[in-house]
């Protein structure tokens, strides 16, 4: 209850002097125990250790008591930034940016700062900063390691509806070059040269 990240099998097993097998089927045992009684808290494995929470069925009055109605959440520009660097790490700022489409600077420095994210070398060639997942990430989303992340696929679009985006894409973009030639040659021809699709 003391630690501030979750405590590791083996450094509990080294602090009792019990073989780790045994501190491991104990720990088990505790959180099924728990869970069993229906206590308000909850002994999880997760970022590599195990670690006290709070059960979910009393987690708003815990929140009211600890937060008192004052929240911290992150944006939805923050939670699209860690998103791709959870998926796509170790990744650069400028990664993440093409992914998103906008630049991402302050968000990843805010990322950074909470304890989210974390620098984990640079790139060779081109010498960028390249960004992690940090432990409180996994400890804050109640995962063991990055392999639970959620599969991205039920989420991805399908390819016939990319191509129709694509394709609706370049006829707007062909359709505002003619509208550019219309209006720079002032002859109204170019409206009728635009292709048909």
């Amino acid at each position: 209850m003391i630690v501030d990240e979750p405590a590791a099998e083996a450094h509990l097993a080294a602090v009792l002097e019990r073989p780790r097998a045994e501190v491991a089927a104990a720990l088990r045992e505790l959180s099924a125990e728990y869970t069993a009684q229906g206590r308000g808290f909850d002994l999880r494995q997760v970022a590599g250790g195990w670690r006290f929470y709070s059960r979910a069925a009393c987690a708003p009055a815990v929140d009211r008591f600890v937060l008192d109605g004052q929240q911290a959440r992150l944006t939805q520009a923050a939670l699209e930034t860690l998103a791709v660097v959870a998926y796509r790490q170790p990744v650069s700022r400028s990664r993440v940016s093409a992914v998103r489409g906008v630049n991402c600077d302050g968000v990843m420095r805010t990322l950074v700062q909470r304890g989210l994210a974390e620098e984990a070398g640079s790139e060779p060639e081109t010498g960028a900063i390249l960004y992690r997942t940090t432990n409180y990430f996994l400890e804050r989303m109640g995962l063991r390691g990055l392999d639970e992340l959620p599969e991205l696929a039920p989420f991805l679009p399908e390819v016939d509806d990319v191509e129709a985006e694509s394709l609706e894409g370049t006829m707007i973009a062909e359709a505002v070059a003619a509208a550019a030639a219309q209006a720079a040659d002032g002859s109204g021809e170019a409206g009728r040269a635009a292709p048909d699709r």
